[in-house]
């Protein structure tokens, strides 16, 4: 799947309000209401993007009694589907798949526009920051995030208790005035990413000390990490299976 997440309340349906994974099911129970006599077709995603998130790489699975081909259900129902969202890839799964539970990390891209005048063509996409970063400030500090950690500082558990992850990329990149920030992870804390993202850019700006950063993330303490910086600039780019 890949959408456009900024008029959208997230993935997780809601009700009246609008989410990608409603328009997902809407898409579908008309497309598919003669051949599933009205089964409720019920669309899991690899990741429950935030508002405002974008996706390039989100994977759905659902059930479904479709029995023409895939390539007829996938213009079906991007026909269907606002066209901030779409449906890029589509396919039988093998038996047992499940596009949360069988995927064994996921990548998320934030885009930072690093300069003082605003880009409305960017609005969408990027968070702008004005002033100096330091990119090899903000690798240093993110290099002590790698690895299995308690991640509590940098955000909630979607359910349960448990707040450690294990980070196997965390990387910054600067192309122009384009700065991006790539990590990977087997799986993310609510808001984790866009905390780490805020928290990396004060040590970016020479604020906090990539020492500091490193004791933020031992100390486990929310108070002390940045707040989110906005969805606008955070896309799920890759799911890996």
């Amino acid at each position: 799947m890949e959408y456009d997440g900024t008029d959208y309340h997230g993935f997780q349906i809601q009700p009246e309000t609008p989410t990608i994974q409603g328009a997902l099911e809407a898409a579908l129970a008309e497309v598919t209401q003669g051949c599933d006599e009205g089964a409720l077709r019920r669309v899991i995603g690899a990741g429950r993007t935030d508002a405002g998130v974008h996706a390039v790489g989100q994977v759905i699975h659902f059930d479904s009694l479709w029995s023409r081909s895939t390539a007829e259900l996938q213009r079906a129902v991007n026909a269907l589907l606002p066209l901030d969202i779409a449906v890029r890839e589509l396919a039988v799964a093998p038996d047992g798949f499940h596009s949360r539970y069988s995927a064994s990390s996921r990548q998320y891209v934030y885009s930072v526009f690093n300069k003082e005048q605003r880009s409305p063509l960017r609005e969408r996409y990027y968070y702008r920051v004005s002033g100096e970063i330091d990119i090899a400030a903000m690798n240093k500090a993110a290099d002590y995030a790698i690895g299995t950690h308690d991640f509590a500082a940098f955000g909630q558990p979607p359910s349960g208790s448990i707040t450690v992850r294990t980070l196997y990329r965390a990387n910054w990149t600067r192309k122009g005035d384009v700065v991006e920030f790539v990590v990977v992870a087997n799986a993310f804390l609510r808001r984790m990413v866009r905390r780490l993202v805020g928290t990396l850019l004060l040590v970016g700006q020479g604020t906090v000390s990539s020492t500091e950063f490193e004791d933020i993330l031992l100390k486990g303490d929310i108070g002390r990490s940045a707040p989110s910086v906005p969805a606008c600039g955070l896309c799920l780019a890759r799911v890996n299976y």
